[in-house]
């Protein structure tokens, strides 16, 4: 009789359990760098400075495609996609400490004439369609005191935006320390993901997976 022939291959050695354990979460690691660097990142509402938007204890996603892709560690775009337009809501670098993020709204873009009387604001000589604004303090202060309520008129320079907070008593915003320039945007909010409400040590139910606007 002939012998039969095993179409099998060598035996391969089987890998060691902690080396496949390494690997994977090696993988695992790699795969969430990239997307936290390129695609969508985290971020915690720690402030007021957005209610009723976003509450303290709300948890988002920023998509940082949006916008382009930036080289990592760097404020340098790579890839242009589009720039904020108003009513963004966009986090950045904050420019008076570039290690703080801040979440605030897009106002106005580059060529834009930003004036604010007695709260109302004006882009280019015309009242803003303003539906996210909230005022809590009736009282209006002048603006050579603070620049809260009666503010400007600037013009945003080029590759730069005006944010505020949509609660505008209470939000330390561009009227206060001017523009953000766009290598320092970091991306767009979009969804709301987990909301803490620690007050009440309770989870906001209502707020879970709702988007952004």
């Amino acid at each position: 009789m002939k012998e039969e022939r095993s179409n099998e291959g060598p035996i391969q050695p089987k890998k060691n359990i902690f080396r496949e354990y390494g690997e994977a979460i090696l993988i695992a690691v790699i795969l969430a760098l990239f997307i936290r660097t390129f695609v969508v990142q985290a971020f915690k509402i720690p402030s007021g400075s957005m209610k009723p938007t976003l509450l303290v204890g709300d948890h988002i996603l920023v998509n940082k495609f949006i916008y382009g892709v930036k080289l990592p560690f760097s404020d340098i775009t790579l890839i242009q996609v589009k720039d904020p337009k108003r009513g963004d809501i966009v986090v950045f670098e904050f420019p008076e400490d570039p290690k703080k993020d801040f979440i605030k709204r897009v106002i106005a873009v580059a060529g834009d004439t930003v004036q604010i009387r007695n709260k109302k604001v004006y882009i280019n000589d015309k009242p803003m369609d303003d539906p996210y604004g909230t005022h809590l303090d009736p009282h209006s202060i002048r603006g050579e005191a603070r620049p809260r309520d009666n503010f400007g008129p600037v013009t945003v320079p080029a590759k730069s935006l005006f944010v505020m907070g949509d609660n505008r008593d209470h939000s330390y915003d561009s009227r206060f320390w001017g523009f953000v320039n766009l290598p320092a945007v970091k991306g767009k909010a979009f969804i709301m993901y987990w909301s803490w409400d620690k007050e009440n040590t309770g989870i906001r139910w209502r707020r879970l997976g709702q988007l952004i606007h």
